[in-house]
C-alpha cells in the first residue's frame, strides 16, 4: 500500500482554494478512480496523466489507484490539476519521495508526451497558495514570469514531467528542446489565450499602448475634454450625448491615456482577472496600463456581467476593472443588460450566482456611455431634417433607465465639430500628457485628504462621510438642496454632486468645495446652466 499527497489550486472566479491531491495505491485489479467533484476536463486527466508518466520513462503502477481531491465540496475543473495528480501518483509509487511533494503546489496541464502545457489563472492560483501559507510552487515554464509576481514564493518552471522527476530525485535535469523550428509560434502557448478574446475585451491592441491615442487629436470639444478630465480625476461615470460624428468615440478611446498608471496592487488585481479570462498577452505577465473594454451593443447579459456554462467567468465589467468600460450606442443595448450594471456601479464588484456556484468578481471601473439624441441622430441639429416622431424620440431616450442614469455623475452634450475646429484654425488642444499631469495632482490631493481611510478617489467616498467628516464651506450646497426639494436631484444624486464638487475643487487646488465648484457639478449633473462654465471649474 502506497500513499502520497500534493497540492494544487481550484479557481472559483478569481479567488483560489488550495486543493489537496491524494493518491492511494492498494492491491487489486489495475484501475484509476478520480473522486472529489471533478468536471469533465478533470476526469479526462486520468488518460493524460497515465500517458505522460509512461512517456516520461516512469513505470505506471499496476494496482488499484484512487486519487482524491480534497475538499470534496469545492467544484474543480480544468486541466491545471494534471501535474499535481501525476506527482501524487509517482509519490505513492515511490518513484519520488512522498515527503518532497507534501507541501508542494503544482499547477499545469500534461501533454501525452509528458510536456507541461501552460494554463490560465496562474497568478490568482499562486496568490491563493501564498495566502494559505505555501512557499513553493511548480508551474509551466511559460507561466513562471507570471507566478514570480507573487512575493515570498519560490517558483520552479518546468517544461516536462521528466524535468520535474529529475528535480525531485536529485537527478540530472534534461534539456527539453522545442519541437518546432525557431521563429514559429509556440503551440504550447495556445492554452493561455481563449479563441475570440481579442479586440475590445480588455487591453489595448494599439501599437505602443495608449500612447498612440492622444487627446490633442480630437478637434474642438473643449467642454467634453474638461468633462473627461473631471471624470478621470474623481473616477466619475460619464454620459456623452450628441449627434453622430461629433467625436464621442474618439474621446472615450483616449480616456485611458489620461488615467494614472496602475499601482502594484491594482496591476495584480487586473492581471488576475485577465489571466483567468484567457486574454493575458503571452510574454506580458503584468498589466500596468488601465484596461479598456468596449463590448458591442449586441452583447448578452452574461458577456457583460459574467456567466457561462459551469462556474461563471469574468464579463466585460470585470475585464474593465480599474479601467474604462465604454458602451457605445448605449440605447441600442437591451435595457435588461444595462440595468444589470446598477449593482456593480455602486459596490465595485459583481456577484454572479449560477447552479454550479456563486462567484464574486471585481468590477470597479469608470463607465462611459455614448448616445445619440434620437434614432436618426439629427434631433439636436438645426436644419438637419430629423424625421423622428416625438414618441419615437421619447422611447429611444427611455432605453436608458432612470435608476441607471442616476448613477451617472457627468452628462456632457457633445456638439457638432465646427469647420474652424476641424481645419485647426482654433489651435491644437492639450495633449493627453498635459491633462494626465493635472489628473495626477488632483488625485494626489484627494489621496492625502483620504489618508488613513479605505478610499483613494472621491467617487469611492460614501455620501455620509462627505456630509460629516469633510464638510464643504457653509451655504455652498444651498442650490443643490433646492434642487433636491424640487425633485431635480435624488438623495443619491446629491451625494454624487458633492463628490464631483470635491473633484473640481481638487483640480482647482482648493482645500474644500466653493459655490462655483458646486455650480459646476450641478451643471454637469443636470445639464441646466448655473452661471458657471466647466472651464472655470476644472483646471486653468
Amino acid at each position: 500500500m502506497g500513499f502520497a499527497r500534493a497540492c494544487s489550486v481550484a479557481l472559483v472566479g478569481v479567488d483560489g482554494v488550495v486543493v489537496e491531491v491524494q493518491a492511494d495505491l492498494e492491491p487489486g485489479v489495475a484501475a484509476f478512480t478520480l473522486v472529489g467533484l471533478p468536471d469533465k476536463t478533470l476526469v479526462e486527466s486520468r488518460d493524460r496523466v497515465r500517458a505522460a508518466v509512461v512517456n516520461s520513462g516512469a513505470a505506471w503502477p499496476q494496482k488499484k489507484l484512487t486519487v482524491g481531491l480534497s475538499p470534496a465540496s469545492v467544484p474543480k475543473g480544468g486541466s491545471g490539476f494534471d501535474l499535481a495528480v501525476a506527482a501524487a501518483v509517482l509519490g505513492a509509487a515511490e518513484v519520488v519521495d512522498p515527503g518532497a511533494i507534501t507541501d508542494l503546489v503544482l499547477i499545469g496541464e500534461l501533454g501525452l508526451d509528458g510536456r507541461v502545457r501552460p494554463v490560465r489563472g496562474i497568478l490568482p492560483a499562486v496568490l491563493a497558495a501564498a495566502e494559505a501559507g505555501y512557499r513553493q510552487v511548480v508551474v509551466p515554464q511559460q507561466c513562471a514570469a507570471e507566478a514570480t509576481l507573487v512575493p515570498d514564493v519560490s517558483v520552479l518552471g518546468v517544461r516536462s514531467l521528466r524535468q520535474l522527476i529529475a528535480v525531485l530525485t536529485d537527478g540530472v535535469v534534461p534539456e527539453e528542446e522545442p519541437p518546432d523550428p525557431p521563429g514559429r509560434p509556440d503551440p504550447m502557448l495556445a492554452g493561455l489565450v481563449l479563441p475570440g478574446a481579442g479586440l475590445g475585451t480588455g487591453l489595448s491592441s494599439t501599437p505602443g499602448g495608449w500612447e498612440g491615442l492622444d487627446l490633442a487629436d480630437v478637434a474642438g470639444q473643449r467642454p467634453a475634454r474638461r468633462g473627461l478630465e473631471v471624470a478621470v480625476a474623481g473616477g466619475h461615470h460619464i454620459l456623452l450625448s450628441g449627434p453622430p460624428g461629433a467625436g464621442k468615440t474618439l474621446l472615450a478611446e483616449r480616456l485611458p491615456g489620461i488615467m494614472p498608471p496602475l499601482t502594484r496592487q491594482e496591476s495584480l488585481e487586473v492581471t488576475a482577472v485577465h489571466s483567468v479570462a484567457g486574454i493575458l498577452p503571452p510574454g506580458e505577465p503584468l498589466v500596468t496600463v488601465p484596461p479598456y473594454c468596449a463590448p458591442h451593443h449586441s452583447a448578452t447579459m452574461q458577456a457583460l456581467v459574467g456567466g457561462g456554462s459551469g462556474l461563471p467567468r469574468p464579463g466585460a465589467v470585470s475585464l474593465a476593472h480599474k479601467g474604462v468600460l465604454f458602451l457605445d450606442e448605449a440605447p441600442e443595448f437591451r435595457p435588461q443588460v444595462l440595468d444589470a450594471l446598477r449593482q456593480p456601479l455602486e459596490s465595485g464588484h459583481i456577484v454572479v450566482a449560477r447552479a454550479a456556484g456563486v462567484v464574486r468578481l471585481p468590477a470597479r471601473f469608470l463607465m462611459v456611455l455614448a448616445a445619440n439624441p434620437c434614432p436618426c441622430g439629427r434631433h439636436t441639429l438645426h436644419g438637419a431634417g430629423c424625421d423622428c416622431a416625438p414618441s419615437s424620440i421619447r422611447r429611444y431616450q427611455a432605453r436608458l433607465s432612470g435608476p441607471l442614469l442616476d448613477r451617472v455623475d457627468l452628462r456632457i452634450e457633445v456638439e457638432p465639430v465646427t469647420r474652424s475646429d476641424l481645419l485647426g484654425h482654433g489651435g491644437r488642444g492639450e495633449t493627453s500628457a498635459t491633462v494626465a499631469g493635472r489628473v495626477v495632482e488632483a488625485r494626489a490631493r484627494a489621496a492625502r485628504r483620504l489618508d488613513g481611510t479605505p478610499w483613494r478617489i472621491n467617487s469611492e467616498v460614501p455620501g455620509r462621510e462627505l456630509r460629516t467628516r469633510w464638510q464643504p464651506a457653509p451655504g455652498v450646497l444651498a442650490q443643490a438642496e433646492r434642487d433636491l426639494e424640487r425633485g431635480l436631484l435624488t438623495a443619491r444624486g446629491l451625494d454624487r454632486v458633492l463628490r464631483v464638487a470635491w473633484t473640481v475643487a481638487d483640480l482647482r487646488g482648493r482645500d474644500r468645495p466653493e459655490a462655483l465648484d458646486v455650480a459646476v457639478a450641478l451643471e454637469l449633473r443636470t445639464g441646466i446652466a448655473r452661471g458657471a462654465t466647466l472651464a472655470a471649474g476644472a483646471g486653468p
